[in-house]
């Protein structure tokens, strides 16, 4: 590239107390990031500077977004730099106009974490058709970093080896995995379903919007709900329906870790709150016809009660605390779980409701969930000698998921930084087994499917709860080994910060699972891709 100068600049979360807590990190990750860069023989310019009134130097907001792209010069090489959790619509109208080569660069962390906005923010320039590059390290030093970063500085654009990805016509399937996926997905077209949206486009994530005209193709439509509208029907539920839900949850073992601080614990009148949003939701998902849904939670909501991780677990699950209706008394959706998919992010929405439903049919356990790719590592020992992800997510996992079910699972206050009228998650660490993992995606106007098996493995209490340390440990964990697809594969192709699995019996037949379920996503017009070794 001709011009020497690179702007740097950040996006960071919404909510203030979150970027004043990352800051110091963003600003050690900026720190190296910028000697790599000036060991190139270039020189670093950020785009908006440190704000002394807000104690941080982060794009907080798209308005402010604007106004830092106003004073960017249109042909500059920039980079977004990302040692945190980003909204992705602070930034996203200033690059979609940008002219200059755009390079999105995370820290290797799960603490924040920069690669899991990272990833975001990918997802979402790839749904705008923007070009971009990636990068990502845990300290700017490593070989495969720089030989990146000479390749932009030089052309503007990294390359990154995908052999692991492979177009579903040039596998073969199993002819009944083939016939069960094609016969499920003309019948989702036939009857239809609907998605319930409680307010669409949580924390700036462009990328999990799908355009109506993709999902009515398939025969789903969106019911658009309101958060107020939830919230309005809590106040509707009983202290008594909700002393019901909560008395189930712990004659089935799930162990709430209740304080008296409303403030710094998890409270009994918390969790009763958010009792009453369970009952809330599938009731209002009754009086709709929803055959999902997905509460958005982190904003809007958060200002009124408690957070929803614990209503997401519950409903994700076949077995559930029984909910009726307010007038007849009849039980609501009866042995079923109800889908919900976490941020109402909708491509795990839409991915959520076929794969459950395609899984009874199979006969397999159909309770499933979206993770955060938040982090991993190598781990050797006890047999294993893997490179082993961290999927986490804030509680939207189903008891079913843990290694003892509801006996396994605990529930704890979400941290005050982002949630200050507390609430519990759902907690536990996943099982032992095989699972199909996969991300619904829109590129160039289409709806795209990329999808593997992974392994779920046991590790150590010791390395569990170190992994918990170095990420969030009030949630969910899942040790996962992808299957032929090492990490760097990983990052360069998925294009979301969230992953969403399900397990299988075994790994015979999670293999034929997966295989019916790209089978049912192609006769519904998406292009599929398995990848890794299956």
């Amino acid at each position: 590239m001709a011009k020497k100068t690179i702007i740097m600049v950040a996006s960071g979360d919404l909510r203030i107390a979150a970027n004043q807590t990352c800051e110091e990190a963003q600003a050690a990750m900026e720190k190296k990031l910028t000697a790599a860069i000036e060991k190139e023989g270039f020189t670093v310019q950020r785009g908006h500077a440190y704000d002394p009134v807000k104690q941080h130097g982060f794009i907080d907001s798209q308005k402010y977004g604007l106004q830092v792209f106003r004073s960017i010069p249109a042909d500059a090489p920039l980079i977004v730099a990302e040692a945190v959790w980003q909204y992705s619509n602070h930034v996203l109208p200033g690059l979609l106009s940008h002219k200059g080569p755009i390079l999105t660069v995370a820290n290797w962390s799960g603490t924040w974490p920069g690669l899991v906005g990272m990833l975001n923010l990918n997802g979402c320039l790839t749904k705008a058709g923007k070009k971009y590059s990636t990068l990502w390290s845990e300290d700017f030093t490593d070989e495969c970093f720089l030989n990146g970063l000479r390749s932009w500085l030089k052309t503007g654009t990294v390359k990154h080896k995908t052999p692991h990805v492979h177009p579903l016509e040039k596998m073969k399937v199993p002819a009944d995995a083939a016939k069960a996926g094609k016969a499920f997905a003309q019948e989702l077209k036939k009857n239809k379903m609907i998605m319930g949206i409680f307010d669409e486009g949580c924390m700036g994530m462009y990328n999990a919007i799908i355009p109506d005209e993709l999902l009515h193709a398939i025969g789903v439509f969106k019911e658009r709900l309101s958060q107020s509208a939830l919230y309005a029907k809590m106040l509707t539920v009983s202290d008594a329906d909700a002393q019901k839900v909560y008395d189930w949850c712990v004659a089935r073992g799930l162990k709430f870790k209740l304080g008296t601080d409303e403030l710094k614990d998890l409270t009994i009148k918390q969790v009763l709150t958010q009792c009453k949003m369970y009952i809330a939701a599938v009731r209002i998902a009754d009086e709709f016809g929803c055959s999902c849904i997905g509460i958005q939670y982190q904003q809007g909501l958060k200002d009124l009660a408690p957070a929803s991780d614990l209503v997401e677990g519950l409903l994700n699950n076949v077995e559930r605390p029984p909910v009726y209706h307010e007038q007849t008394g009849k039980e609501l959706f009866p042995g079923e779980a109800l889908p919900h998919f976490n941020e109402v992010d909708e491509c795990a929405g839409l991915d959520g409701l076929i794969t459950y439903y395609l899984w009874r049919k199979l006969g397999q356990p159909p309770e499933n969930t979206l993770h955060d790719i938040r982090w991993g590592r190598h781990y050797k020992g006890n047999g294993l000698d893997a490179y082993v992800w961290v999927f986490l997510i804030s509680g939207a996992a189903p008891p079913a998921h843990f290694i003892g079910g509801y006996k396994g699972t605990s529930s704890e206050r979400q941290p005050a930084m982002y949630f200050k009228f507390g609430g519990g998650t759902v907690k536990g660490i996943s099982k032992p087994g095989w699972i199909v993992w996969s991300r619904v995606f829109v590129e160039a106007g289409k709806l795209k499917l990329d999808t593997g098996l992974a392994e779920v493995v046991a590790l150590p209490q010791a390395e569990t709860d170190d992994r918990w340390k170095l990420t969030t440990p009030q949630w969910p964990i899942m040790h996962a080994v992808l299957q032929g697809v090492s990490r760097d594969e990983m990052m360069a192709r998925h294009k979301a910060n969230h992953i969403q699995v399900v397990y299988a019996n075994d790994k015979g037949s999670a293999r034929k699972a997966m295989f019916a379920k790209a089978a049912a996503m192609k006769e519904l017009g998406m292009q599929v891709s398995i990848c890794g070794e299956v």
